[in-house]
């Protein structure tokens, strides 16, 4: 068979294949596509939500999670809870950006190494942690953050290993709180410094609630058992649950 034989059908082959991912891609597009929220469209077009928020809205993977986000932010507003923001495990200050964004007035602590995991806290991981070192997510620096947040005197980076990082701070509450650290040891300790300082009405989001983090799932379970609050799930990508502090009636 010719060199131009076999040309031909490698060419039929790719448009095949071409066509196969656009139909998929048009399938998926339709069958999985997730709608803005009504309030969020209201509130859109009132110009109530920062057109960055907008823009960053249409290719954040994710959307589900920045929805929450924007729920938690308006209603802890709205509800006049007291108290500043704070993330545990910041990285390279993605969520932290929305979270500055969607409530600029108040403080946000960002407390993280900066360089990776704390290789103390690894030894105890199972599943999907397990197979982690301590140079993943090292790939960050508070400089990278600070740029990509912005100059805000609002903005508070407490650097280093956590709990440690939280000496002096004992008199200050939460309104909100996100904790994205994956291991059940800074996820265990960020619980039990954020929640007796967490607002009434106030809200812990802890990220990557599933089976393949088994030592932070392990580390939310204990401690929600020691609390009157029920866990609050949301059907985010990878897993999200929420503490949502009693009133105080």
């Amino acid at each position: 068979m010719s060199i131009d034989v076999w040309m031909q059908y490698l060419i039929y082959a790719l448009v095949i294949i071409m066509l196969w991912l656009g139909i998929r891609f048009f399938w998926v597009s339709i069958t999985q596509r997730i709608h803005h929220p009504e309030q969020w469209i209201h509130f859109a077009g009132r110009n109530e939500i920062p057109a960055e928020v907008i823009k960053a809205e249409k290719r954040y993977d994710d959307k589900v999670r920045l929805y929450n986000f924007w729920f938690q932010t308006k209603r802890i507003s709205a509800e006049n809870v007291p108290g500043d923001l704070a993330e545990l495990g910041v990285y390279k200050g993605e969520s932290a950006w929305f979270l500055h964004k969607m409530a600029p007035s108040r403080k946000l602590h960002l407390f993280d190494t900066f360089s990776g995991f704390h290789e103390p806290d690894l030894t105890m991981e199972t599943g999907e942690a397990a197979t982690y070192s301590w140079h993943n997510f090292a790939d960050t620096d508070t400089a990278t953050v600070r740029e990509k947040l912005g100059d805000s005197p609002q903005l508070i980076f407490h650097e280093g290993h956590f709990p440690e990082t939280t000496k002096g701070l004992e008199e200050i509450r939460f309104a909100l709180v996100h904790i994205d650290a994956d291991l059940y040891l800074p996820v265990k300790s960020g619980l039990e410094y954020f929640y007796p300082r967490l607002s009434p009405g106030g809200v812990i989001m802890i990220h990557d609630y599933t089976h393949k983090w088994e030592g932070l799932s392990k580390a939310v379970d204990d401690f929600a058992a020691t609390i009157p609050e029920n866990l609050i799930h949301v059907p985010d990508r990878f897993g999200t649950v929420m503490i949502i502090k009693n009133k105080q009636g």
